[in-house]
């Protein structure tokens, strides 16, 4: 478990934060697949025996790709770095270390969700939440 503890106040309170977080996150992550799509279908075509992509489109889509991955990645580290554990970007889960009757467990929340109802075990995931 990471070294950061937080209560469920300190977790409700960063519900805005990661709202903001995950929504300037989504139209990326969208273009990323879409991006990522494009790319795999020139490579495609350039291994088939008809059409052909040119290597610098290729290159074009792979900058793109990575520029966007990296624009992801930092804004994934910036909610790790909160001690904040990131589960799915794309569904905005994420789990917060806690305490529940002295056992370590997490905190869970997803994008959506007004603040922080649930709860899991540490050696499970989001199937096994339970309400707090």
């Amino acid at each position: 478990m990471d070294a950061r503890v937080f209560s469920l106040d300190d977790a409700n309170a960063l519900v805005p934060w990661l709202e903001e977080r995950f929504a300037a996150m989504a139209p990326v992550r969208s273009r990323l697949v879409d991006r990522q799509e494009h790319l795999l279908g020139l490579l495609r075509r350039r291994r088939s025996n008809g059409h052909s992509s040119s290597e610098a489109e290729i290159a074009a889509a792979e900058d793109e790709v990575s520029r966007l991955t990296s624009q992801l990645q930092t804004a994934v580290a910036e909610i790790t770095n909160a001690g904040i554990l990131v589960r799915d970007i794309g569904r905005g889960l994420v789990d917060f270390p806690a305490l529940r009757d002295g056992a370590a467990v997490y905190l869970c929340w997803q994008r959506g969700e007004p603040y922080i109802d649930w709860w899991h075990p540490t050696d499970t995931g989001f199937s096994d939440r339970r309400r707090l």
